[in-house]
């Protein structure tokens, strides 16, 4: 699913590749700002389809068309109710976000809504639940469970992430962060299930580093907890500073950067290593 650079590669040799990797997309990023926005990715790409906005990656499993005509009519209006509500939260932000446009913007009947979802609160609720957990769960969760490179990993994701990034996604920002940032300091439903999202991420991240140190992938010095802690923050940081300045190029230098960093973890094999393997 992911190309990987060779283990037998030096990590100095690691780092020119990716640093090439990184300066060529530079310079198609600048020759020509937006082709990433109607540019169509390769069928080995992380993301199996290019949607039209970053953000439009986040999914829930009853909007799936594949899966609708195996679901009753109710699920399928469910699932069109948590997609129109968690548009409207990320365009407008949960205490502004209004049921009647979530209605106009669906056609369904107030009745129907408040069938599946009592009030407004529960509806925000399933959303974190059901949006925006399972979209990371599978996007980074996921991958992250099955490797013992997680380097890797996370940099093809941040990669295939980058090529997805529009002006739009940087003035929203990161939905999760929004949320947290809204939410957190006042709803204790909320609360919780952010920093279950949260924990779930750092733990897939620590449980990757843990499996790439006894692969020879990360050094032995690192600190799993720690790193997962660092790199989630960063994450977020970049969205978040993006949004805050309303800079694509913000965020892709970040993005970079991120992307740099993580190969540093990589393991530093001694001079006379690299002699005896080539004798």
């Amino acid at each position: 699913m992911f190309k990987k650079i060779h283990k037998s590669v030096t990590a100095k040799k690691r780092y020119i590749i990716l640093g090439d990797r990184i300066k060529n997309y530079q310079n198609r990023l600048h020759t020509d700002r937006y082709v990433c926005k109607n540019k169509r990715m390769s069928k080995t790409s992380f993301f199996k389809s290019k949607p039209k906005q970053w953000w439009h990656i986040w999914s829930c499993a009853y909007c799936a068309r594949e899966n609708i005509d195996k679901l009753d009519k109710s699920a399928e209006t469910r699932g069109k109710i948590l997609m129109a509500a968690f548009e409207e939260i990320y365009q407008r932000g949960f205490q502004a976000a209004s049921l009647n446009n979530i209605l106009k913007n669906t056609n369904i009947t107030k009745g129907a809504l408040y069938h599946h979802f009592k009030n407004k609160m529960e509806l925000g609720y399933a959303v974190v639940d059901e949006v925006i957990y399972t979209t990371l769960k599978s996007n980074w969760i996921e991958p992250l469970s099955t490797t013992d490179d997680p380097i890797s990993v996370m940099q093809q994701i941040l990669e295939e992430s980058g090529k997805q990034m529009t002006e739009e996604d940087v003035r929203l920002g990161c939905p999760l962060n929004n949320l947290s940032q809204e939410m957190s300091p006042i709803d204790e439903g909320f609360r919780r299930r952010i920093i279950k999202v949260y924990q779930e991420f750092q733990d897939a991240i620590e449980a990757a580093c843990e499996r790439g140190k006894k692969a020879g992938n990360i050094r032995d010095s690192a600190d799993s907890k720690k790193l997962a802690i660092l790199f989630i923050a960063t994450l977020e940081g970049c969205l978040g500073l993006a949004k805050s300045t309303q800079s694509l190029d913000i965020l892709m230098q970040c993005g970079y950067g991120l992307i740099e960093q993580l190969e540093l973890l990589r393991p530093q094999k001694l001079p006379h290593q690299d002699a005896h393997k080539q004798g």
